[in-house]
């Protein structure tokens, strides 16, 4: 029997399973002494399974299966970390999840679920061969996107041929922005910015507006030019040593600045702030990189929580009341707990905010998401969509790339970064 339907499985009505409560956990010998098993049996025992994550996941309330929502997800992984056969079935569950982290929002007990899912996939990844399609298209995103160079060149053809490709390929190719340029000043006050893989390219005015709006307030951001991908698309496809280069790269392409002073690591891709912050704690076991991870982590700021702490008031009423729906990314409300910072500054600066129904639900983009389960996170969009439109908004604005360029592909109102708001006062 495997892992797919050896649990404490109680009944199955239609499509839908119902499980009970873990009890106990008795670890295989081959994961069992390893710092990954360990770290999964801890998390696994502090799940006392009351389902409150099941009311706030996603993919749960498309599919209503258990094991398409954290709890039944959560069953599996305990399943194959007690050596129970690994099935197709169990790495399709695994892979349908957003990793939005909503449920651990939702959790009372503080179980740390994204990181028993990262450790989960990575062991069904091994025992289960994907056909050679999903391999494949895996193996592309990871060489192509991560690197800036060669995503600015795949933009460019995609940009290129866009009249020839399929219509929902159209959708999915970032419009040409014109750049616009940074200042010059150099303040006392320094921030290293990470310009990213996709953002650099797709939306290069991104950080340009950060620059700009910081430098009204005395701050200089600076580029690392070695520094890149934030190793997070490569970590979460189970693609780990890849990951960890790509992390390393940019501590030691930081460092030579933390050393200098500089205030933070200013990031206004949440996604990527998201998975800096967590340098720390995947790189804890390096005894020549766990020290400066961990400082990396303390340094790393979302955009808007350097922006909370700066006085705003020239900033004041230069919205003019322009309505603007804003979509706060699953990597900045779940995972960084920054829910409200963007809104209350925003409103701050004279927007006015129109209502969202659900909105601790994910668009779909979810980093590789909406390439690799296309259908799921067309579903997901169609429903923020609507909660974002539903008040008729001037704008939309957001605080991830990814969320940025998924909703502009469908959306019938501009999408852009919120700092883009601050930066030209137009929504």
């Amino acid at each position: 029997m495997d892992c797919t339907t050896r649990t404490s499985v109680v009944s199955r009505s239609s499509h839908k399973t119902r499980l009970d409560p873990i009890v106990q956990t008795s670890i295989a010998d081959f994961i069992k002494d390893t710092p990954q098993g360990l770290e999964a049996d801890a998390i696994l025992r502090s799940c006392v399974h009351c389902g409150f994550c099941t009311a706030t996941c996603p993919t749960y309330q498309l599919l209503g299966d258990e094991l398409d929502g954290p709890r039944g997800r959560i069953y599996l992984i305990k399943s194959v970390l007690e050596g129970s056969e690994v099935s197709h079935k169990t790495q399709l569950h695994l892979d349908r999840c957003l990793t939005c982290r909503s449920c651990e929002t939702t959790c009372p007990s503080g179980v740390r679920y994204a990181q028993l899912l990262d450790i989960g996939r990575n062991v069904v990844d091994k025992s289960v061969v994907r056909p050679w399609r999903e391999r494949s298209l895996r193996r592309v995103l990871r060489v192509l996107i991560p690197h800036r160079k060669r995503f600015a060149m795949l933009l460019g053809l995609a940009r290129l041929l866009r009249p020839l490709l399929p219509r929902k390929v159209q959708a999915k190719v970032a419009p040409r922005r014109a750049t616009s340029p940074r200042p010059l000043t150099q303040h006392r006050r320094r921030m290293l910015v990470l310009e990213g893989c996709v953002q650099a390219s797709a939306t290069p005015n991104t950080n340009a507006a950060a620059a700009r709006v910081l430098d009204k307030l005395g701050v200089s951001l600076i580029n690392a030019a070695k520094a890149g991908c934030c190793g997070a698309m490569s970590y979460h496809l189970s693609a780990h040593e890849e990951g960890l280069a790509f992390m390393r790269r940019n501590i030691d392409a930081w460092w030579p600045h933390i050393e200098q002073g500089v205030e933070a690591i200013l990031i206004s891709a949440s996604g990527c702030g998201a998975m800096v912050k967590e340098y720390g704690e995947v790189l804890k076991h390096d005894p020549n990189y766990a020290t400066k991870a961990a400082r990396v982590s303390d340094l790393a700021k979302d955009l808007c929580e350097v922006m909370a702490k700066q006085d705003l008031t020239d900033f004041r009423g230069m919205g003019h009341e322009q309505k603007v729906a804003f979509h706060s990314p699953c990597t900045l409300q779940h995972d960084q707990q920054l829910t409200g910072v963007v809104e209350a500054i925003l409103s701050q600066a004279g927007f006015k905010l129109t209502p969202v129904a659900d909105s601790h639900l994910c668009c779909g983009s979810a980093g590789t998401y909406s390439i690799l389960q296309g259908e799921l996170s067309q579903q997901l969009l169609e429903n923020k969509l609507g909660a974002l439109q539903a008040g008729k908004p001037d704008a939309i604005a957001t605080a991830n790339i990814g969320c940025q360029l998924h909703l502009e592909s469908k959306a019938q109102v501009p999408v852009k970064h919120w700092i883009e708001l601050l930066d030209g006062g137009r929504a």
